[in-house]
């Protein structure tokens, strides 16, 4: 099947240093054959997929008996190439809650900021706070209204409310998710395997802020789009706390020192007769 041009071409001359030229290169109408498909959305949608740059991340929230520890690293990634060391990847969406960044960095913090201000409103309106659950359909039903349009959107609410810790999972498909464990982007398979080791539901805080950091930093060794700084929070009945912000390449150093070199064998100058 090819597409007729005939129609947009122009009797009006063409003027300019070289006329005749001008007149060849245009008066011909472009032609291009269109994809031999029985489904062109589902062609057009992984078209998109194609194009759309590689990225990386490790982002993870959990609760326990004293409420939410949500952590990120902070690298950015464009393709192979690290774009940034230093992504805030927790956004503050209230003085209770939480959301977590992964996928495209604009739509992330763009959406996070959105739904801050709605909840703010929401707030203003029903002299209440907008509870967890609210918070994470209301982000739900706004990228569901966006679905096909190119979003990439992997988060995670964590928070605070009437009925105590809450967390859900939303991505830009729309879909949300309750549970108690998440671990969200390229480094989350290696954060899972320390989770699942280490994750009781009775942690101290200091204890979860430690499996949390812990995570974190070897997702961040074993995934190379993961990196940058290991933040960790913690959300509980007071709200929000930033607990700590470690690099990762110290945290390394921690978890494995640098033993001394034993020296097998001394080499000593040997003395003239």
């Amino acid at each position: 099947m090819k597409l007729d041009f005939s129609g947009l071409e122009s009797g009006a001359p063409l003027y300019g240093g070289n006329n005749e030229l001008l007149s060849d290169g245009f008066s011909a109408a472009p032609s291009f054959d269109l994809p031999v498909t029985s489904d062109f959305d589902d062609f057009q949608k992984n078209s998109i997929q194609m194009v759309k740059p590689a990225k990386g991340t490790t982002t993870l929230a959990f609760i326990f008996k004293d409420g939410v520890m949500v952590a990120a690293d902070s690298r950015a990634s464009m393709g192979g190439y690290i774009s940034s060391q230093s992504v805030k990847k927790i956004i503050e969406i209230n003085p209770y809650m939480l959301g977590t960044m992964a996928g495209g960095a604009a739509d992330c913090q763009f959406w996070h900021r959105n739904l801050g201000i709605k909840c703010r409103l929401h707030e203003l309106a029903n002299k209440r706070r907008i509870s967890v659950t609210g918070a994470s359909k209301l982000l739900a039903n706004i990228l569901y209204s966006y679905r096909g349009m190119g979003l990439s959107v992997g988060t995670m609410i964590a928070g605070w409310d009437e009925k105590g810790p809450g967390l859900y999972y939303v991505d830009s498909e729309g879909g949300r998710l309750k549970g108690t464990k998440f671990s969200v982007g390229s480094g989350s398979p290696y954060a899972y395997g320390v989770l699942d080791s280490g994750y009781k539901y009775d942690l101290t805080i200091d204890e979860a802020a430690e499996l949390a950091r812990r995570a974190i930093y070897h997702a961040t060794f074993r995934d190379g789009a993961s990196g940058g700084v290991a933040s960790v929070y913690h959300v509980g009945p007071n709200g929000w706390t930033k607990l700590s912000g470690d690099d990762v390449g110290e945290l390394h150093y921690s978890y494995y020192p640098v033993e001394p070199a034993t020296v097998e064998h001394e080499m000593t100058e040997a003395v003239a007769a």
